[in-house]
């Protein structure tokens, strides 16, 4: 396993071989597969994103009855042309809360890099894939980027709302997704580290403070936020902005400000928007609380 994205990025420059592939390969190692087999294991993968997004019930409500349905009324006014954002951004929007609904609604979503933010990287993907019409087979070594960044900052962080925030899961995720979409848009190893930074840096803080103790409110909504970021965070990097911070460095950064955080922002729903008189009432209400 890389224990930094500069490794990675040496490795690449050692073998003259692209990102992914060095990724693939080192999967291979620690895996013991071959490389074929390995392909379509990620292949599977992305199958079963491009599912959650195509079986998205607009009827369906989670069991609390908190949420569902909120994806489809971004579609409707999409439609109807009321959104302020562009076709493409309203596309990753309806997705990102598509596919944290369905996972909010106990249907079948990629965890990657966890259930809570299981929309942020279908969302951008699909419609990248979608608007850029590009092949499913490199659709799947984008994945294989994604997979190496997320290995580095579980390696050197955490993927973790309990341990680290939501911005372990979130903020991984959008990272994850800017340097998968760099990728996805011709960009060099060095543009996929530095859009993963951005991502991660703007995000940096972000609590975890699931409502009632599911993960529901306010994790399906910030699922929009984390697919929107790494899009941004994909353009700056693209158009030739770098992370000041490096890459590792910023990483290494959400560790520290995890562990600085209080235990009641760090997955217990003790804090923030959970301890806030609506979500208490919620909480009385559907009847999960202490």
């Amino acid at each position: 396993m890389f224990h930094s994205l500069e490794e990675i990025l040496a490795e690449c420059g050692r073998t003259h071989l692209p990102f992914w592939k060095t990724v693939q390969l080192d999967d291979c190692r620690e895996e013991a597969l071959d490389e074929a087999a390995s392909f379509a294991r990620m292949t599977e993968i992305w199958d079963a994103m491009k599912a959650s997004d195509r079986d998205y019930d607009p009827a369906l409500h989670s069991a609390s009855g908190l949420v569902g349905t909120d994806a489809d009324k971004i579609r409707v006014r999409r439609e109807n042309g009321g959104l302020l954002c562009g076709e493409f951004t309203s596309h990753v929007m309806e997705r990102a809360l598509k596919v944290a609904e369905s996972n909010a609604c106990m249907k079948r979503i990629v965890a990657a890099p966890t259930a809570g933010s299981c929309g942020v990287m279908p969302a951008v993907l699909l419609s990248m894939q979608e608007k850029l019409s590009l092949p499913d087979e490199r659709m799947v070594e984008a994945l294989y980027v994604a997979a190496g960044i997320g290995g580095v900052i579980a390696e050197r962080a955490s993927l973790s709302g309990a341990e680290g925030g939501c911005q372990a899961e979130i903020g991984s995720a959008s990272g994850m997704a800017a340097g998968a979409a760099v990728y996805l848009l011709g960009g060099s190893g060095e543009a996929m580290a530095h859009a993963c930074a951005m991502a991660l840096s703007g995000l940096l803080g972000l609590v975890c403070d699931p409502v009632a103790g599911l993960v529901e409110i306010p994790c399906v909504k910030r699922n929009v936020i984390g697919a929107m970021n790494a899009v941004t965070s994909a353009d700056m990097a693209m158009a030739g902005i770098r992370s000041k911070i490096p890459p590792d460095e910023v990483i290494d950064a959400l560790r520290t400000v995890g562990h600085a955080m209080s235990a009641d922002l760090r997955e217990t729903g003790h804090g923030g928007l959970a301890m806030t008189p609506a979500g208490q009432a919620i909480r009385r209400k559907i009847g999960t609380g202490d």
